[in-house]
């Protein structure tokens, strides 16, 4: 799922330079988020499903790109674009945004219902941006290890420099934020087939990476049980998408293991690597965590000092 490395046409080498600082770092609650491919596979499609839910990114996601042609491909790229952002050095993260900030400029055009819609609209920059954050820090939360408020409104913070490069000017900073966001938005929602096309491409789509079909269709369970109830309602999402307790289980399981599960090859690898700790780091107890990083800030101070100042 991880084993990427290239971006727009740009190779991302998440090992080098040596020290290169990310937006967040080592001993931040977003390394430790986005390392977990069940989270990131839940939390993702929980975030599509509700951006689909606005007509305006529905169609300019539809009209405007090879989803349906390419869905593995245009969430891989998608993969690439978060990875970046929360592994990758800070140069390759501004280079990657701005890339993707120039394609989108040129999407805009009309829903069905002739309203004009602007990918570049910061509304709609906002709402794309906290579905993913909402949407990844829930997943985590609900199937592999549950999360403090604190080290929640942590995690929100660590992806407002992020958020800010892609435009959102108001990031959230946490759940209760992002509930009065939906709650302003939540008139436009609507029911549409599109939403459930993409749902059975999650499911079920050519290709998925290697992940069995099984497992697919109990994380898209799972992405809808992580809505609330009154937009599930609102999207029709009726008892077919209820996640069975055994699927819970399942999926509890093999976060739980992709927690202690390393792939060296991957992004949170690499960069642990770039900056000067074990391979493994993020893959390790707690306490063995808190210990490498102990060592790693005697030995690197210049990389231990803070990455970014979030200001509330």
């Amino acid at each position: 799922m991880f084993k990427l490395d290239t971006y727009l046409g740009w190779r991302v080498d998440f090992a080098s330079p040596p020290g290169a600082p990310a937006y967040s770092g080592p001993d931040s609650v977003s390394w430790r988020v986005f390392k977990n491919p069940i989270a990131l596979g839940v939390g993702g499609a929980a975030a599509v499903v509700l951006e689909f839910a606005d007509a305006r990114i529905r169609t300019g996601v539809w009209e405007h790109s090879n989803y349906r042609a390419d869905p593995i491909g245009r969430s891989t790229r998608t993969a690439m674009a978060a990875m970046i952002g929360v592994y990758g050095p800070q140069e390759a993260a501004q280079r990657i945004i701005r890339g993707v900030n120039n394609m989108h400029a040129r999407v805009e055009g009309r829903t069905p219902s002739g309203e004009r819609y602007r990918a570049l609209d910061t509304e709609l920059l906002s709402w794309v941006s906290a579905t993913a954050q909402w949407g990844f820090l829930n997943a985590y939360h609900r199937f592999v290890t549950p999360l403090s408020v604190a080290e929640q409104e942590r995690f929100y913070d660590e992806g407002a420099p992020i958020a800010q490069l892609f435009g959102v000017e108001t990031p959230i900073r946490s759940n209760a934020q992002f509930d009065a966001l939906r709650a302003r938005l939540q008139p436009r929602f609507e029911p549409h087939p599109i939403v459930h096309e993409f749902l059975g491409i999650f499911s079920s789509g050519p290709g998925a990476m290697g992940v069995p079909a099984r497992l697919r269709q109990a994380m898209a369970r799972a992405a809808i049980s992580l809505l609330p109830g009154d937009v599930r309602a609102r999207l029709d999402l009726g008892p077919r998408y209820d996640l069975s307790p055994m699927e819970r289980r399942v999926l509890r399981c093999l976060g739980a293991i992709s927690e202690r599960t390393p792939i060296l090859s991957a992004p949170p690898a690499q960069a642990s690597l770039r900056m000067g700790l074990p391979a493994d780091f993020l893959y390790r107890s707690r306490p063995a965590q808190t210990r490498a990083l102990a060592r790693w800030a005697r030995r690197y101070p210049e990389r231990a000092a803070p990455t970014a100042t979030y200001a509330r």
